[in-house]
C-alpha cells in the first residue's frame, strides 16, 4: 500500500523542514498543502522533496480537503507542520492500524504530555471532547486531535463540509458514527509547537460549537429519512 502524509501549512517555515526530515521510511509520499503562506514554507518543503499543492481558500478544513483530493496513495496520514505531532509516531500508528484492520485511526493526545499545551487550552480540549461525546453519543478520547491514519476509500463515507478548524471534529465524528468505517484511537505524545499558534481559542471554540450543533441537526434529519 502507498502511504501519503498530508500536511496543511500556513507560515511554518521554521518547523516544516524538521517535520519533513523526520518522516519515517514507511511514508512513500509527503504532500504539503500551502494555504496562502507568505513565508518560505512551500519553498522549504519542495527543496526537501515534498510535493506541494496550493489551496487559496484560507482555512484548516479547506487545506485538508484539497490535500485529500490530491492524494494518489491508499492510506493517508495527517499531521501539522508545527512539530507538535511527531512523525516518529507514524510507524506505531500504522502497526496498530493494520493489526486491528481499521479504516480510520485517530491519534489521541489526552492525557497531554507535560508542557505540551497551556493549562487552559488543554482543559478546553478535554471539555470539547466531553461535549462532543455527549452531543453525538460517541466515546472519543480526543475530539480535536489533528493526527489521523485512514484509508483513502473511507473518504467516500465522510462527506466533509467544514472549511476551518471544526473539520478536525467533523471527520472523527462522521468516522465514529459511520457503519462502513471501523474506527479506533491510539495515544501518542504531544510536543510544544514551533512558532506562533494559529489557533484563537475563543473564536475557534465558538465556531466549532456552532458547527457541531448544525452537524447534529443534519445527522438527525438524515436518520429520520
Amino acid at each position: 500500500m502507498k502511504i501519503t502524509a498530508v500536511i496543511p501549512c500556513y507560515n511554518e517555515e521554521k518547523s516544516i523542514g524538521g517535520v519533513i526530515q523526520s518522516m519515517p521510511k514507511e511514508v512513500n509520499e509527503i504532500l504539503v498543502v500551502d494555504n496562502n503562506s507568505t513565508d518560505k514554507s512551500a519553498e522549504v518543503a519542495q527543496k526537501l522533496g515534498a510535493r506541494v499543492v496550493k489551496e487559496f481558500k484560507k482555512g484548516y478544513g479547506y487545506a485538508y480537503q484539497k490535500g485529500f483530493e490530491s492524494v494518489d496513495g491508499d492510506v493517508i496520514v495527517t499531521l501539522d507542520a508545527d512539530g507538535q505531532y511527531s512523525p516518529e509516531e507514524i510507524p506505531k500508528l500504522l502497526k496498530y492500524f493494520f493489526e486491528n484492520n481499521l479504516d480510520f485511526l485517530s491519534a489521541s493526545r489526552i492525557p497531554f504530555s507535560k508542557g505540551s499545551e497551556p493549562f487552559i487550552r488543554g482543559l478546553g480540549n478535554i471539555a470539547f471532547t466531553i461535549f462532543t461525546n455527549l452531543l453525538f453519543s460517541i466515546k472519543l478520547q480526543d475530539s480535536w486531535s489533528g493526527m489521523w491514519v485512514f484509508k483513502k476509500d473511507a473518504l467516500k463515507h465522510l462527506p466533509l463540509k467544514s472549511g476551518d478548524m471544526p473539520l478536525s471534529q467533523e471527520i472523527k465524528i462522521r468516522a465514529a458514527l459511520s457503519p462502513h468505517i471501523k474506527f479506533g484511537e491510539y495515544h501518542i505524545p504531544y510536543f510544544p509547537r514551533t512558532g506562533d499558534s494559529k489557533l484563537f481559542p475563543l473564536k475557534h471554540g465558538l465556531m466549532t460549537i456552532w458547527f457541531l450543533l448544525g452537524l447534529k441537526k443534519e445527522l438527525f434529519h438524515e436518520k429520520r429519512k
